[in-house]
């Protein structure tokens, strides 16, 4: 009886023959928006740009990407856009995260806006102009700190807009930082830090009990 010789294990060395002829795999192409034009885009570029991610803004010709937003980002934003609507009055709306077009290369998103019931044009508009908004709020998150401190105020007091609020976080719970145009140098003066209560009187009558956002 002949006993067969066991089988040649393959070499590990042996070309893989198969993985050379189907080379590398291919890449994906990168979308158009990876690359910006060399003068920066421009605040139409928003609703032409296919495939950005949702809630991108433009600040100074740059696309800006939103990060994944805490609870305490989202809980903030429901206490304030509710009580805001409970109490703006008739002829002012308010809108959750929507821009505003400031300019060719300006097109912020505030968390928060309040605008002029009449800049409501209809259900595919996608932004608003200086001159629609009444007040901009936003919400600073770690990523944001420099936009919401620093430039966005800047842009939205040279825009014209009355009213603008800043909201920080202390001990889980948010402090409003209030703060008023001042028309004749175009800049913004801090009226007011609020801890646990937002009692105003403009742009409307407003009292907002800040520490609910413990039971949200």
């Amino acid at each position: 009886m002949s006993i067969a010789p066991p089988a040649e294990r393959p070499s590990a060395e042996a070309p893989n023959t198969e993985a050379d002829e189907a080379g590398p795999p291919e890449l994906e192409p990168l979308p158009s928006w990876v690359f910006p034009p060399k003068e920066g885009f421009s605040a139409d570029d928003l609703d032409r740009l296919r495939g950005i991610p949702p809630h991108t803004e433009l600040v100074d010709g740059t696309l800006v990407f939103v990060s994944p937003q805490t609870n305490f980002h989202m809980s903030t934003l429901f206490l304030l856009e509710s009580e805001l609507r409970r109490a703006a009055p008739a002829d002012l709306r308010v809108r959750r995260e929507m821009t505003m077009t400031l300019g060719k290369r300006q097109r912020p998103e505030p968390d928060l806006l309040v605008v002029h019931a009449e800049a409501v044009k209809d259900l595919r508009q996608t932004t608003y102009q200086p001159a629609d908004v009444v007040l901009a709020v936003e919400v600073v998150s770690a990523e944001s700190e420099i936009r919401d401190r620093e430039r966005k105020p800047v842009l939205y007091a040279q825009a014209g807009i009355d009213h603008f609020w800043r909201i920080e976080e202390k001990d889980g719970r948010p402090v409003v930082y209030v703060y008023e145009l001042d028309p004749a140098t175009k800049s913004y003066a801090l009226m007011g830090i609020h801890h646990d209560r937002l009692k105003l009187s403009v742009p409307f009558d407003l009292d907002v009990d800040l520490t609910e956002i413990d039971d949200l």
